[in-house]
């Protein structure tokens, strides 16, 4: 036993073991969504995000050594933005044709997106710094936490309640866009990407190529529509 406390601790310092870790719970995760046909309760990222928390309290690791080995996973995170303009590529001509309820979807649920989540804390009587923290939760976490730290809210708070958003968003997507009978894949990514961002980006990419490319579309657009609103709409409150 004291043997394999001491193999234990000797791969808890090494940075490959976290990112292992980290890939092999995904992989087992996305298995367990094949096999329940992507039914949108059996997210992946969840279920991943469930085993590694279990995984660190289990072994007594704090967050600092396991980002160690698991930045090499965040740091793919920029390529894998970026490759998003592959798909993008390919549709554009479709993308053209629909410039103008793209540019007025994007307007309408980006303030709606702003002004629901702090509307609602306001009527609640939430302090300032919270209702700060709320503006930009439905943009991707690097420009959602400077928003927050600019427009006076809590940037750890907001980290918290944009991953919160994602995998809310990647969840009800599906069940809530068959329930408004809205079966144009446009449309229904176009939807998720804006309100959800990369965690509906994934989503939506799961179900259906289309769906995919304009949730990531609207994901970029709405991190530079949010940075322009939500000093403005969040300054009535």
């Amino acid at each position: 036993m004291a043997n394999v406390e001491k193999l234990w601790v000797y791969l808890a310092e090494t940075p490959l073991l976290w990112l292992a870790i980290t890939l092999t719970a995904y992989t087992f995760a996305d298995w367990i969504s094949s096999l329940a046909k992507r039914h949108p309760l059996v997210n992946p990222i969840v279920i991943a995000t469930g085993l590694i928390i279990a995984a660190l309290s289990v072994s007594h690791t704090d967050y600092k050594t396991y980002f160690g080995g698991a930045q090499f996973v965040h740091f793919m995170l920029g390529p894998a933005t970026v490759a998003l303009a592959i798909p993008l590529v390919d549709n554009l001509s479709q993308i053209r044709r629909s410039v103008i309820p793209i540019s007025l979807a994007l307007v309408a649920g980006s303030a709606t997106a702003i002004l629901s989540a702090v509307g609602t804390a306001w009527l609640f009587g939430a302090p300032h710094n919270l209702l700060m923290s709320l503006a930009p939760k439905s943009v991707t976490t690097p420009i959602a936490m400077g928003l927050s730290e600019t427009l006076g809210g809590i940037p750890s708070l907001t980290a918290v309640l944009v991953v919160a958003t994602g995998i809310f968003g990647a969840i009800t997507v599906t069940p809530l866009m068959n329930l408004m009978r809205i079966n144009d894949p446009a449309a229904r990514g176009f939807a998720v990407g804006l309100t959800s961002h990369g965690m509906g980006t994934a989503r939506a990419f799961q179900v259906n190529a289309l769906a995919g490319t304009f949730a990531g579309l609207a994901m970029g657009l709405n991190g530079l529509m949010t940075a322009l609103l939500a000093p403005l709409l969040a300054g009535l409150f």
